[in-house]
């Protein structure tokens, strides 16, 4: 994706976990509304296949919002599954929104027109649902990037300086399970390392503050906050004192459900729904991460892995309505290195990656003080300067951003 235009993205859609993926790519229906609504997940057998959860019933679908989403996988989503998706497509092709979208990064886009290339997609998000209907009973073996591998036309034969050199990097996102260590003992040693169970449950809420740093610099630095209530409530907020035109961004839940303002989105504020609605309470839930062990109820142990010199053991959990975490935990210091968080659509898993690092004690208490934030338009990282703990948080904080001015 051309640079420029995926750094005005993410500037318009900063993500933190489960929220991730606004790509300016829909024409608004003046009729729709973007507020949706989804149901709660059931944390119990991780999926073997991903599927997308439609949009609530009696919220607005896709179909609803935007105009022209004729595919009938795609319509029935969430405006912001529907978006999220959208994002995989660009991703997995290597491609610009533009590419698509003509005018894409200008006010003289034009979402609606099919152009060859929205067509071909069209076809392609069938073909991928129909594979693996007829091959793997629907189960999402086969997405976009199985084939694409972010390139436009998918490469057909093997580069030979590529034989017999370092094996491919890429990993199962369902981890196989391991006989040995058990998951409970690996986040019981977790809950060890940051403080200990008394010591994390005593901790009630918390506001952390510091600076959000573009990716390399770009994108501008913004004042970083979080207000975080236990059991499952959080808020993020992002201001640029220095630049009030880019306006503020949010990212909330209350505990049931999430709203995000991206003041230069296409969709401005709305409602979180869909999978991503699962991802925004697991990453409030692991704002308080005492309660980690009772988050899901098939939490198990992959292969250990290595990521630099360091090597870290893998836990893993889901939900049965697609919602998917991995987690690493350095052998070392039994501390969590990354999360990743994976939610579903109609063509392929959307992951978000958290990255954690220079934990410090506070009131006996560690917090990662470096915090980097990946996910599918981009990058950022937050560096925090301080936290106060047990402190009072008036509850519209948690609330729909307007309503909270």
């Amino acid at each position: 994706m051309n640079l420029s235009l995926r750094l005005t993205l993410a500037t318009a859609a900063i993500a933190v976990i489960g929220l991730s993926g606004v790509k300016l790519l829909g024409q608004a229906n003046t009729k729709g509304k973007a507020a949706t609504q989804g149901k709660a997940a059931t944390q119990s057998k991780a999926p073997a296949e991903a599927k997308a959860a439609p949009a609530a019933s009696g919220k607005p679908t896709a179909g609803e919002v935007f105009k022209n989403v004729t595919t009938p996988t795609l319509k029935v989503l969430s405006p912001d599954d529907f978006i999220l998706t959208m994002g995989l497509i660009a991703d997995n092709l290597g491609l610009d929104c533009a590419d698509c979208h003509p005018g894409a990064g200008s006010d003289k886009v034009d979402w609606v027109i099919d152009t060859p290339q929205k067509k071909t997609a069209r076809k392609m998000i069938e073909m991928v649902g129909t594979i693996n209907k007829t091959n793997f009973a629907g189960v999402q073996m086969v997405t976009c990037w199985t084939c694409h591998h972010g390139r436009d036309i998918p490469a057909t034969t093997v580069a030979l300086d590529s034989v017999y050199s370092n094996p491919n990097s890429e990993r199962d996102d369902i981890v196989k399970p391991q006989a040995g260590q058990s998951a409970t003992a690996i986040l019981d040693k977790y809950i060890a390392a940051m403080g200990g169970a008394q010591r994390l449950a005593a901790i009630t809420s918390y506001v952390a503050t510091g600076k959000s740093v573009g990716y390399e610099g770009l994108g501008g630095d913004g004042e970083f906050t979080i207000y975080a209530k236990s059991p499952n409530q959080k808020t993020t907020h992002i201001t640029f004192k220095d630049h009030p035109e880019r306006g503020n961004s949010t990212w909330a839940f209350d505990g049931k459900m999430g709203w995000i303002t991206t003041p230069r989105g296409l969709l401005g504020e709305y409602e979180v729904s869909g999978t991503g609605l699962d991802g925004t309470r697991f990453d409030a839930q692991m704002a308080f991460p005492g309660q980690i062990k009772t988050l899901f109820t098939n939490w198990r142990v992959g292969p250990m892995e290595s990521l630099g010199d360091r090597d870290f053991n893998i836990v893993q959990g889901g939900t049965a309505r697609g919602l998917l975490v991995t987690l690493y935990f350095d052998t070392q210091t039994s501390l969590l290195s990354r999360m990743i968080i994976y939610t579903s659509s109609p063509i392929g898993r959307a992951p978000t990656q958290v990255d954690f690092s220079d934990y410090r004690d506070v009131g006996g208490v560690k917090f990662a003080f470096d915090r980097n934030f990946l996910w599918l338009d981009g990058r950022w990282e937050a560096k925090l300067t301080g936290v106060r703990t047990n402190v009072a948080i008036d509850a519209k904080m948690f609330g729909k951003p307007s309503a909270a001015k």
